[in-house]
């Protein structure tokens, strides 16, 4: 079985976040990690490798520091890393994103691709089933569970009170929900290993079945029209009563007085 696992390399927003004049964030002025719905996914892959001998490949879309999660990937023991960074596909948005990781992994032969619902930068969703879309794959988002019987995969979707039991023929693409497991941590010898591997790195040229006019900041349909930093919350207000009785009429009041009620 072989296995490709889509992650990236975000923004840690425990240490504040950096724009560009275009408004796309400053990649390169922020501490980072790896994307936890996608290093749910990785755990995911390496347990069916544990279980299977499945062949794990780490593909990531990023400048070249994003080597970094490649090499925690490894460590953790994922067998390749590759890298797709040029300038020509910096400030992509879902769609050149979707389009130029569909291009990459038409070089690789897979029978499973994972990825994570969504990144805790953008929060779309829609990374993962656009590059389904684009390859031709059926897609099961939001997985709680993954199993594997002969060529097929059981997933369990998650919804808001229950799941769907949903089992797709491979190949085929699924989304890993961050509950879906804890993953590993990297052991002292994974972390040899990693950095004695040769990590992959591809360019445009590299790319398959790709149009130009669909990468990067001028293939992305949609466009940033404003970002901010996060703007803290006031300290609130304390309510204060001699009973319970007093403490709900005050709150009644505010309520009215802000014509919530």
């Amino acid at each position: 079985m072989k296995i490709v696992v889509c992650v990236k390399q975000v923004p840690d927003t425990k240490g504040g976040v950096k724009f560009n004049p275009d408004g796309t964030l400053n990649r390169a002025a922020m501490l980072t990690i790896m994307n936890p719905d996608d290093k749910a996914g990785l755990e995911a892959a390496l347990r069916l490798k544990d279980q299977y001998g499945a062949e794990v490949t780490v593909l990531t879309m990023g400048l070249p520091k994003a080597d970094e999660v490649l090499r925690e990937a490894m460590a953790m023991g994922a067998d390749k890393g590759i890298l797709v960074t040029d300038r020509v596909l910096g400030g992509a948005d879902t769609w050149a994103t979707s389009t130029t990781i569909a291009g990459a992994i038409r070089n690789l032969d897979y029978d499973l691709i994972i990825t994570g619902r969504q990144a805790i930068d953008g929060d779309t969703a829609q990374v993962g089933p656009q590059i389904a879309e684009h390859l031709g794959l059926p897609v099961i988002s939001y997985a709680q569970n993954i199993k594997v019987e002969g060529d097929s995969v059981i997933v369990e979707r998650q919804y808001e009170d229950r799941y769907h039991e949903v089992k797709a023929k491979m190949p085929c693409l699924i989304t890993a929900l961050s509950e879906l497991n804890e993953p590993r941590y990297m052991t002292p010898g994974g972390i040899f290993d990693a950095y004695d591997k040769e990590v992959t790195v591809w360019g445009r040229p590299d790319l398959k079945d790709v149009d130009d006019a669909n990468l990067g900041l001028k293939g992305s349909p949609t466009k940033i029209a404003k970002a901010s930093d996060k703007v803290p919350k006031g300290a609130g207000e304390m309510l204060e009563g001699d009973s319970a009785e007093a403490l709900v009429a005050n709150l009644v009041g505010k309520f009215k007085e802000k014509h919530i009620i």
